[in-house]
Formats: structure tokens, sequence, C-alpha cells
């Protein structure tokens, strides 16, 4: 290994470890528990070796989402998938595979509050829906569009349909951990909302 090769593997460690370090603070004290010092702190290395991957805040909180959006597209693939080999019949196969998908992300946005933040509530940077889009969120949302065209109903555009989708769980998500939503019927919504949308 060239010395160029060995220095380009510790920046990208130093770089993964910085993420993984803010992800894990902000999942145990929130968010404004990151800054450059307590990060420095914490990996034992200096503000400016911070400064030299990430300009701040705002581009570790888009590396976070990044790393997110890759972690939920495979959760929703793995979930369709397991749904898909469970179904009984080639009926059950795609309301299956959407209540499957449904509940991936849902769960996913319970295990991982500050990810999901970084994601979709923080300001990272990041361009949505928009040429500019990094590839980990279009394919985020490519996870989620793959179970959700089949069942889009006769008329109607899988993407368009797959974005409202989307905005009904991503209120269900951010309204049961706010607090707003009685927690003992999640199950009810979850199966509502793939019994009125999806249509198969």
């Amino acid at each position: 290994m060239s010395v160029q090769e060995r220095k380009e593997r510790e920046r990208a460690d130093r770089e993964r470890l910085i993420v993984a370090t803010a992800r894990e603070l902000a999942e145990q004290q929130g968010w404004d528990a990151v800054t450059t010092r307590r990060l420095a702190e914490r990996i034992e290395y200096s503000q400016p070796v911070l400064y030299s991957h990430f300009r701040g805040k705002r581009e570790i909180i888009g590396a976070v989402a990044l790393d997110g959006a890759a972690e939920m597209a495979a959760a929703l693939r793995a979930a369709s998938s397991a749904a898909s080999a469970a179904a009984t019949s080639a009926a059950d196969g795609p309301r299956a595979r959407v209540a499957a998908l449904a509940r991936a992300y849902l769960d996913f946005a319970a295990r991982n509050p500050a990810v999901y933040d970084a994601m979709f509530q923080l300001d990272g940077g990041l361009a949505f829906a928009d040429e500019d889009t990094p590839e980990p969120l279009k394919d985020g949302f490519a996870a989620l569009l793959e179970s959700l065209d089949e069942v889009a109903g006769d008329g109607v555009h899988p993407g368009l349909f797959t974005e409202v989708f989307w905005a009904a769980l991503h209120g269900l998500a951010t309204l049961t951990r706010a607090g707003r939503l009685p927690p003992q019927d999640a199950e009810l919504r979850t199966q509502l909302l793939v019994d009125r949308l999806a249509i198969v």
C-alpha cells in the first residue's frame, strides 16, 4: 500500500468515526449536544482536524442523514423481501409487502430518532427532489417506490403515490414520537393506511 493510499484510508476512517460519534451523541443527548468541540474531545482529535473533514455541524448532519438513508433503504428492502417470501399466495404478496414496508419505516424512525431528524427535520445541506439529490436519498425513495409501484392504482403516477404514502408514514412517525397519537393504536393506524391507500 502506498503512502497516499494509507493516508486516504486513514482519512476515510476518521470521517466514519466523526459521523458515528456525532450520531451516537445525538441519539444519546439530542442534536444540540453535538458541537465540534465535543466531537473533537470524544474522538480525541483537534477541532482543525474535524474541520478538515466537515465545514461544520450542518455537513455532519448531512453525512449522518446520508448514512441513515442507506440504512433505511436496506431495512425497507429487507422487510419487503421477507414479506414476499412469507406470503401465502400471489394475491397476498403486494399488500403484505406494503404493510411490512410501512412497519419497517416506522420502526426505523422510532429506533433512530436523531438519525431520522437528520434525514427529514434538520438542515444538513442536502437537496431533496432535485437533480442534485445525493444517491443515498434517491435510493431511500426508490426503496419505497419498489413496493408501492404495484399498489398505486390505475391511472395514479407511482412516484406521486409514493410521495403521498411517504408523507403519511412521516406524519405517523413524527406525531407518534411527539406523543400526539396514542401508542396503543399504532398497528391499527398502519393497517388503516395500507388498507385505504394500497389498491391490489
